[in-house]
């Protein structure tokens, strides 16, 4: 029954966390795509989450998480009030709104020393990825986010390099996500797989992504889509560099897992600021409330994930 339950969970978690939190690497990636086949946008993604994965599984002998599942182990017993979670987390998704998967799922396996070292690791996250995308796009907006400089990019030759960028910039990108969200997908299974359960995992995670690429990244893609310039290459690949760059640098600062999630909002906020306030300032209040609402939803996660785990605590 527990091996039932575990690999049950796994695949919960699996598409759970995939759907809601694939859309912060891949998002602008599927948006300015729009126009190409999704089976070669999931070609390529897939190539570099099975690099990804199969390369952590062998330097790490067998610890697919690389590390941030150290200090959370998995259950003597795995009981079927674990499932709450990912079932939680799933219907969530289905309402479109973008939460924490590292919060929602890591929280009811963690001591309340881990989930505060978790909170304080994202809270950070979030707060200086908002103030270094300020930064940045205060002083790219006007040469690279203008309704000039974007038109002018159109017409020029240009456009296909940036192209290749963006797709360089978003496989970066995804690597590093998948570095640090592996713990949140794997956490039901053995903290060592076997060839088979490598083998086994990537195969039910590679159809999960081929449905989600599908269906054009579902709900939660429409975050991405109501964001200033999302659609267009350059803008995506800038995104991409500053998101990939950030999880690559303070990700990487200990095993802590953090909230992808709580990140990638930061960014978006921050660069919805600094654009609005640099070239459309009549619309910086509407900026605030997309800014309040998004920061209200990753909360969601927060507090439901809490409740919980408190539950879980109690039927054990």
């Amino acid at each position: 029954m527990e091996l039932i339950i575990g690999y049950f969970g796994f695949i919960l978690a699996a598409y759970s966390v995939i759907a809601n939190d694939v859309i912060q690497t891949l998002g602008t990636f599927i948006s300015s795509n729009s126009k190409v086949k999704w089976w070669w946008l999931w070609l390529f993604a897939v190539s570099i989450l099975s690099i990804t994965l199969i390369y952590g599984w062998y330097v790490n002998s067998g610890d697919v998480s690389y590390g941030r599942l150290d200090n959370i182990p998995l259950p003597e017993q795995l009981k079927w009030w674990y499932l709450i979670a990912p079932i939680a987390l799933l219907a969530i998704t289905r309402l479109g709104v973008p939460v924490s998967t590292t919060f929602m799922i890591l929280s009811v396996f963690s001591s309340g020393l881990i989930i505060e070292k978790m909170i304080l690791k994202s809270v950070y996250g979030y707060a200086l990825a908002f103030v270094f995308a300020i930064v940045v796009y205060v002083v790219i907006s006007k040469k690279l986010e203008s309704n000039f400089s974007l038109d002018k990019l159109d017409k020029q030759t240009k456009k296909h390099y940036w192209l290749v960028a963006q797709w360089f910039s978003t496989g970066f990108l995804w690597s590093q996500w998948l570095i640090q969200d592996f713990a949140n997908i794997f956490v039901f299974l053995p903290r060592n797989l076997s060839i088979e359960e490598l083998l086994i995992s990537l195969t039910c995670i590679i159809s999960i992504m081929g449905y989600i690429f599908r269906k054009r990244g579902g709900k939660i893609q429409e975050i991405v889509n109501q964001k200033s310039n999302t659609k267009n290459i350059r803008s995506a690949t800038i995104i991409d560099l500053i998101y990939g760059f950030f999880l690559f640098v303070f990700g990487n600062l200990n095993s802590i897992p953090m909230s992808t999630t709580w990140v990638f909002i930061g960014i978006l906020a921050g660069r919805e600021l600094a654009i609005t306030y640099l070239l459309n300032k009549t619309k910086i209040k509407y900026t605030y409330i997309i800014i309040a609402k998004d920061f209200g939803r990753v909360n969601i996660g927060l507090a439901v994930s809490v409740a919980i785990a408190f539950i879980i605590q109690y039927l054990k």
